[in-house]
């Protein structure tokens, strides 16, 4: 279509006919995501509230269609990337901050994590002195005020606010560590996300980034697992791929927009899991197992992280 037809169409959402209008979105909704700055034009020129909301809930459709496609497009490649995953899930809530944009804060932020962490170090020293970086000297720190806000899991939001939830900000630590060349992992405890160092020099130990990067044992983990009156099984204990922790992140998200009553982006997000769900086994009947792997089936409900 031409730039005239398609402002031509465009126009057609204000007729009277609620049946034009239905044939007309579906239409600009075919056309795809290179229509929106048609849509943001139209918006701008428009004096008509209810035309506007037509416009936003269009330019909505039609980015939140382009996600999805995204997302199973990143699932089908191998979701080995994580920071592209979670700017994926970055740009459901704000489509116009790039990736470059956040893997430039991320690399200011390295830079000082580099000067500070000296590979010669013991794993321990390695582990406080990222602590100091990003707890110390940039201030991050756990959202605990306003804890189910949805920019806790945007990842833009909380490289910029400093304020996040325990699984974002174990993603920013864990991005700087794994660049740092450390064996640091994410791993999938019930209700609470936390980081494990695990390498060929010391026993395994676990952090807890949440609590400003609080070293843990095997024995800590055991006793926590112990309070949930849980089964210690591997996926506690043991580093989770990237898909994992987006699919976590995802979860944190759609409980947030319930706890805000807001139904609608939950169910958008539950849908954006979906993309990202396991193949079902073999002969197995559809729904009648949950994700593979999943901490919180079980565990009594997930309020984080």
């Amino acid at each position: 279509m031409t730039n005239k037809e398609i402002k031509a169409l465009i126009s057609l959402l204000d007729d009277e006919d609620p049946d034009v209008v239905a044939h007309v979105h579906q239409k600009i909704v075919d056309l795809g995501e290179s229509i929106t700055p048609f849509l943001e034009e139209a918006w701008e020129e428009s004096l008509n509230p209810e035309h506007q909301k037509k416009l936003e809930d269009l330019i909505h459709d039609l980015q939140y269609e382009a996600l999805l496609r995204r997302m199973k497009g990143w699932k089908e490649e191998g979701a080995e990337d994580l920071l592209y995953g979670m700017w994926l899930i970055n740009t459901y809530q704000y489509p116009d901050v790039s990736l470059e944009k956040i893997k430039q804060t991320i690399a200011e932020l390295f830079y000082e994590a580099w000067v500070n962490v000296r590979p010669e170090m013991h794993p321990y020293d390695q582990v406080k002195s990222l602590n100091h970086v990003l707890f110390k000297l940039h201030h991050f720190s756990a959202n605990t005020k306003n804890f189910h806000a949805p920019g806790n899991s945007m990842l833009s939001q909380v490289l910029e606010s400093k304020r996040g939830n325990p699984l974002t900000l174990c993603v920013i630590y864990m991005l700087l560590a794994q660049k740092l060349g450390l064996p640091i992992y994410g791993v999938n405890l019930p209700n609470l996300f936390v980081l494990t160092f695990k390498g060929d020099i010391l026993p395994q130990f676990y952090i807890n980034v949440y609590n400003r990067g609080l070293i843990l044992t095997k024995s800590d983990i055991d006793n926590y697992i112990q309070q949930l009156n849980l089964h210690p099984i591997d996926i506690f204990y043991e580093p989770c791929a990237p898909i994992d922790i987006v699919r976590r992140a995802l979860r944190n998200l759609s409980l947030s927009y319930e706890k805000l009553n807001d139904p609608e982006k939950a169910t958008e997000i539950e849908r954006l899991l979906d993309a990202l769900a396991d193949e079902p086994a073999p002969g197995a009947e559809d729904g009648s197992e949950g994700e593979s792997g999943d901490p919180e089936d079980g565990s009594g409900g997930e309020e984080d992280m």
